[in-house]
């Protein structure tokens, strides 16, 4: 399983909030975020782990650089103008067999997570294993339909009628890229964006629901996501 983590947002609330370390770096009981979704994937049956991170976030690109693993960690370093640029700028990397993409501020259960990536492994009929969540603390959620089968029928910017919302972790196949591909050339952006054009390219997609994922986009996020994994 190759693994990836957009780490290129500028964490621009954050900052006007008050928190002076890159959002990548802020802990969560007493572990940065970024060292916590490596670790974590690291025990999860990584073949590699690439991570992109801005051209400004030097501390970032500091403390990726001295991090040794005994897999390939592959590190781009470009400020991109949305998340699915950056998963565009880590594609190479995620060409053979099934990968896992995530943001890093999404924030999950170890043990949730560990039986997500098992699923997603033994799945042999699907192109892409979504993580999906009934919770629903957020600004701009991204509602996801399925049906009675669990395969994901559409994304919506706005639903009474769908359960789910998307958890920010897409398991997905070399299949999708093309996908990804063909959105750049024709000027699409947003994640959600890529992900809609998924489902009208065909390819299955299943829903895998997560009891509870946050994100840590404002300072109180913190508190809370710590409180989360705690707990």
């Amino acid at each position: 399983m190759n693994y990836a983590i957009i780490a290129a947002g500028e964490g621009s609330r954050l900052a006007q909030e008050g928190v002076t370390l890159p959002k990548p770096l802020v802990k969560l009981n007493g572990v940065e975020m970024i060292r916590r979704l490596i670790d974590i994937f690291a025990k999860n049956q990584a073949d590699s782990i690439s991570i992109i991170v801005n051209e400004e976030m030097k501390a970032v690109q500091e403390y990726v650089k001295q991090i040794k693993l005994d897999i390939p960690l592959n590190i781009v370093i470009k400020s991109t103008p949305s998340s699915m640029h950056s998963f565009f700028e880590l594609r190479d990397f995620l060409r053979n067999g099934k990968f896992c993409l995530t943001t890093v501020d999404t924030i999950f259960k170890e043990e949730d997570f560990e039986q997500y990536i098992k699923a997603f492994i033994a799945d042999s009929e699907s192109d892409g294993m979504m993580a999906v969540t009934d919770y629903i603390d957020d600004e701009k959620p991204l509602y996801v339909g399925v049906n009675e089968a669990m395969q994901i029928t559409g994304f919506l910017d706005n639903s009474d009628s769908c359960k789910y919302i998307s958890g920010g972790i897409y398991g997905l196949t070399p299949k999708a890229i093309d996908t990804l591909e063909n959105c750049l050339s024709s000027g699409q952006s947003r994640m959600r964006n890529f992900q809609r054009q998924l489902v009208a390219d065909g390819l299955c997609l299943k829903a895998y629901p997560f009891p509870k994922i946050v994100d840590v986009d404002h300072a109180e996020d913190i508190v809370k996501a710590e409180a989360f994994l705690r707990n």
